[in-house]
């Protein structure tokens, strides 16, 4: 497979940047990248115009439009379309060109809201997914559904896989539409920095989460794209839960800010817990997360930091 002709889209984001770096350690030497501003991936004629440019043989889909909770809940209607014009071009084109793969990556946003812990892909269809990350989730989700139906009746040869919520170094530090973890590192270095006795955070520290190293996932994603080729959804992910209380201690810790953490139980804390069954995945391809969670976040406050 070296000799092939990748296109990463979303390749300059931060999935983006370590999966090409994965990528080329592997011995991968012809790697595209399909990404603002030269390409809207929300336009057909953008897709097509990359397709003839750039010729893939395998399409590894990263490019989304995602936020938090606070940007989920101001932007559902672009977060729907967005997310759907992309998937849904992106494989048709590509099925109508013959590539050789298309790995769709979605999210876990597209379980429902309150799938039994751990989460195991045959219960993806259970029921509807957290309000705030509905329609982004859906949007989402409708590439296993177009995956599973074009092998059906094409043999196009696409899978779908689902990552859990990733962090590290280069993440989006945003506050209009960063995730929890660079939110909360933000907020505790920047509050340390100028003297303030207090950090805000939304919600009741009650709700669980998983977080998946970015460095992790990209080897995840590599693995999936050399070994698997099925339309059944494959999660990836680290295989743990912690709940925001105890991260926001961790980072409070890990960040050395030495003031008051307020809980504004007014906000919502969003899908009650989340954690992968990640099983599947280290049979398929034999893939287990490596990086301790204590660890990751040190090299992210590190990064930050820096900058």
């Amino acid at each position: 497979m070296k000799n092939k002709r990748i296109t990463v889209t979303g390749g300059r984001g931060f999935l983006g940047t370590y999966l090409i770096e994965n990528l080329t350690k592997r011995g991968y030497t012809d790697i595209s990248i399909a990404d603002l501003p030269e390409y809207n991936l929300t336009r057909r004629a953008d897709i097509e115009g990359m397709y003839d440019r750039q010729h893939p043989e395998i399409v590894i889909h990263l490019a989304a439009k995602v936020g938090g909770i606070g940007f989920n809940q101001e932007n559902p209607a672009t977060l729907f379309y967005d997310n759907l014009m992309m998937g849904t071009q992106l494989m048709h084109e590509g099925y109508l060109r013959k590539i050789n793969k298309f790995v769709a990556i979605g999210t876990i946003c597209a379980y429902p809201k309150f799938t039994p812990v751990p989460f195991n892909e045959d219960d993806l269809w259970n029921g509807y997914p957290e309000e705030t990350n509905a329609p982004y989730g859906l949007a989402k989700k409708m590439m296993l559904v177009q995956s599973q139906a074009y092998r059906r009746q094409y043999g196009y040869n696409s899978i779908f896989l689902l990552p859990v919520n990733l962090y590290g170094p280069g993440d989006n530090f945003d506050p209009r539409s960063s995730h929890v973890i660079p939110a909360l590192v933000k907020k505790c270095i920047d509050a340390e920095r100028v003297g303030s006795e207090e950090v805000v955070v939304w919600g009741t520290g009650r709700a669980t989460r998983e977080f998946f190293y970015a460095e992790d996932a990209a080897e995840a994603i590599a693995l999936a794209m050399e070994r698997y080729n099925e339309s059944d959804p494959l999660n990836i992910g680290a295989g743990f839960e912690i709940s925001i209380r105890d991260l926001t201690e961790l980072i409070v810790e890990l960040t050395g800010f030495k003031g008051k953490v307020v809980w504004d139980e007014t906000k919502p804390d969003g899908q009650p817990r989340r954690m992968l069954n990640t099983d599947r995945a280290f049979e398929k391809i034999g893939f287990r997360a490596k990086t301790d969670l204590r660890e990751g976040l040190r090299k992210t406050i590190e990064w930050y930091k820096s900058r």
